[in-house]
């Protein structure tokens, strides 16, 4: 889960809730420069964080604070690999962008066990096989999953309150092809993203938040029964060109 440290207390953004935003900004993309396969494309897109599961395993801090997801060092490997088989019930363009989307995330750990490796190479050889069954080069690949990893990046910067202040501009990703994206909230606090890639010149993202006032848990069993009753508030942000 996401965890911001706010005035009343902690805004809860699960990690779900997070996808589904980057599914909605992959939706809003330019048609004419959209991935083929478009609604797939969304599919793994909103999928992509359905390994976190915020009601399984311990999500407090050795303080009691809800435990934010770049906090978190539980390495779950037989989960990881059946969510990636998961996946392929979705289709192989599915099963291809959620296994880069792992490879992603976890070649920086290649060499520190041999049941990560193997995982990985299985990953790499999964890959070639669907780029191969479904008639995509590897550059095309690494295209299609760039459009998927800048729409999650873009995701967390919103739900990580990370847009700076004082109209800053922020890097969102620069793509393979050298095309560098920034968004940057103006004063009105609109939002903008230069280039402009999106098919509409204005429209809304939101996000579900849940509001925590208690500060500090005593168990994750007491953060999950809070969460269930937790009010919720909806994030909204107003992009223009």
């Amino acid at each position: 889960m996401i965890v911001n440290l706010i005035e009343t207390g902690w805004e809860i953004i699960y990690h779900r809730a997070h996808a589904l935003l980057a599914a909605q900004i992959a939706g809003e993309w330019n048609r004419e420069n959209s991935p083929p396969r478009l609604y797939e494309t969304v599919a793994a897109i909103s999928h992509h964080d359905d390994l976190e599961k915020e009601w399984e395993g311990n999500h407090l801090t050795s303080a009691g604070a809800p435990l934010d997801f770049t906090l978190q060092t539980d390495f779950d490997l037989p989960k990881m690999k059946n969510f990636t088989q998961n996946a392929r019930y979705r289709g192989r363009w599915v099963a291809l962008l959620i296994s880069m989307h792992m490879s992603f995330i976890n070649e920086v750990q290649r060499g520190e066990f041999p049941e990560l490796d193997e995982f990985l190479d299985e990953q790499l050889e999964n890959q070639k096989k669907w780029r191969e069954e479904l008639g995509i080069t590897k550059e095309e690949g690494a295209r299609y999953y760039a459009f998927f990893r800048w729409c999650d990046r873009l995701s967390l910067i919103l739900c990580q309150r990370k847009l700076p202040d004082r109209e800053r501009s922020l890097e969102i990703t620069t793509w393979p092809d050298g095309i560098r994206y920034e968004v940057m909230q103006r004063q009105d606090q609109t939002v903008t993203v230069t280039p402009w890639p999106f098919e509409k010149k204005e429209f809304t993202l939101n996000v579900e938040a849940s509001n925590l006032e208690q500060i500090k848990f005593e168990s994750s069993n007491e953060l999950t029964e809070a969460l269930l009753t937790a009010p919720i508030q909806v994030l909204e942000w107003n992009f223009v060109k």
